[in-house]
This record gives structure tokens, sequence and C-alpha cells, in this order.
């Protein structure tokens, strides 16, 4: 329910239902204990239109929201860490954290979780791989305007589109020697098949190679994905061992921004943090108030 609905049913004004929700929320957070949390992941939504961004990080293992700030660089890990000594957790004792592939993230980790291994999820590596196909397909589709239409079936798994998509597909695929786009397809495809693998030197191996491949090819988007596997090697092999993934927090990014759009938007930053930790904070406020549920 949104504040207003709930503010409908109690008889308060929307004021004073955020104000109460805020205050349970801060003491809520207030008593956390995260000594406990050895594994993290973070990732970052918008919190309004443009580049408007907030930072959340969660215990990987409970799957709950710690920390909610403002921003996306460095300095949100660098508060994380801070706030996360504060409810007694050990920085140094953060054994891995799932992230994309920010520069600032990596940089923020590297420095105020430095025992933490860095793992980017097969999900990530293969999202930038799909995005380099349909990048392939808009600009091939400008001389060649039989590509127009395929766009989803380049994008979905091959084993989940109905018989007549898949026909398309394979009638595209079977023209590899002529067509990048579908040339792109096939990077792709077998990326995710390395990704599946969980032998960590046969993965390093694999996908050095594979980008030694790419390079040699002609389809520049998948270029751009063979670089970033490249400086990013070892985070991603790391994912073979940990499978560690951001998953559950994209869910709850999901929620977010549904509650956010049903509310038609949040104000201010205060309220936003206290969203967040109503959906996904697993606060118990029963220390609190004894009856509270």
């Amino acid at each position: 329910m949104t504040f207003a609905a709930v503010a409908r049913l109690v008889n308060l004004s929307w004021h004073q239902v955020v104000a109460i929700c805020k205050r349970y929320v801060d003491l809520g957070v207030a008593q956390a204990d995260f000594s406990a949390v050895k594994r993290l992941a973070a990732d970052e939504t918008s919190k309004a239109r443009g580049h408007d961004y907030i930072t959340l990080v969660a215990d990987a293992d409970e799957r709950r929201v710690l920390f909610v700030t403002e921003g996306r660089g460095a300095e949100t890990i660098q508060a994380f860490a801070a706030d996360f000594t504060a409810h007694g957790g050990d920085p140094e004792a953060v054994a891995s954290i799932s992230i994309d592939m920010s520069p600032a993230f990596i940089k923020g980790v590297t420095k105020h979780l430095p025992n933490a291994q860095i793992t980017f999820d097969k999900f990530h590596v293969i999202a930038h791989a799909s995005t380099a196909v349909d990048k392939t397909r808009r600009i091939e589709q400008r001389t060649d305007p039989s590509l127009k239409g395929l766009r989803w079936k380049l994008l979905k798994d091959r084993a989940s589109l109905a018989p007549a998509a898949r026909a398309d597909l394979d009638a595209l695929i079977a023209q590899v020697t002529t067509k990048r786009t579908a040339r792109a397809w096939l990077y792709k495809e077998p990326l995710r098949e390395i990704l599946e693998r969980k032998q960590i030197n046969v993965v390093r191996a694999m996908l050095r190679q594979w980008a030694t491949n790419v390079m040699r090819s002609k389809v520049e988007p998948m270029k751009e994905v063979a670089r970033m596997i490249r400086r990013h090697i070892e985070g991603i092999v790391a994912w073979t061992q940990t499978r560690q993934t951001n998953g559950f927090l994209e869910a709850i990014n999901g929620l977010f921004q549904a509650a956010k759009r049903k509310a038609r938007g949040y104000g201010n930053f205060s309220t936003i943090r206290t969203v967040v930790f109503l959906l996904a904070g697993k606060l118990d406020f029963t220390k609190i108030n004894p009856h509270a549920v």
C-alpha cells in the first residue's frame, strides 16, 4: 500500500504516516547487528528521472538490505564501510561481494573492503553480450531491412522461443558468412556455455580464447565485450567459485521502482530510504514495539 492509502485507512495525514514509518525504520536500523555478515551484494537504482541514483548494499545470504545511500561512486562503499562498522560488522572480514563492473564500485570495494573477493555474475556478462548483439543488429539493419523484427528473437534464449520464432532465428544464423548480426549471436551463445562451467582454470582459459577469437572478427560491438572480459577476467572467473549473484538485489530494485511508480514518485531521499527498508530491510520491529508485526 502507498503511504496515501494507509493514511486514508487509519485516518491520519500522509505526513503523519510517513513520519511514523521513518521513525520505526530509524529505530530498526539503529539496533541492527551486522557482525555475522560475510557476503555482500551492491547495486544501484534510479531515484528519479535523469541520472539521480541511490546505492543499495545487502547481505547476500539473508537477502536483506543493510544500507541505502545517495549516489553511485566509490564514496558510497566508503560510507557503507563506516556504517557497517558502526553496526558491529568488520569490513576486513567481508569475504566476497557481488557488484556490477562500475569502476567506482571496484575502486570503493578494493579500498574499503580489502579482503572481499569481487564477483561479476554471469548475468551481467551475458547482458553486455546481448546488448552487443542488438547493437550489431541496429547497425546492420540500416542497410539490411530483413533484420527488422528480429530483436527479441536474438535476445531471448533460443530454447524458449516458439517454433516459428526459432525457425526465423535459425534462418538468420544460417547466413553467418554474410551477416555480422548472426556472427554476434554465435559469439554470445558459447559465452553463456563457458560461464556454466565450474572449473576455474578451464573457464579462465576459455574466456581468454573467446576474447581472442572475437578480437580477430569484424563485429565491433562484440569486441567491446571482449575488452571488458579481459579487463575484469578474475572477477568473472570468480563466479564459477562463488556463484554469487545480484539477481535478488535487482528484484528488490524492481519492487522499489514499482512502489515509486504507484506513489507517483518520492520527494526526498529520506522517504526513499524508508521505503527501501520497509520493502527489503527485514527489520525486527518487535524489539521496538511488541505489538508490531
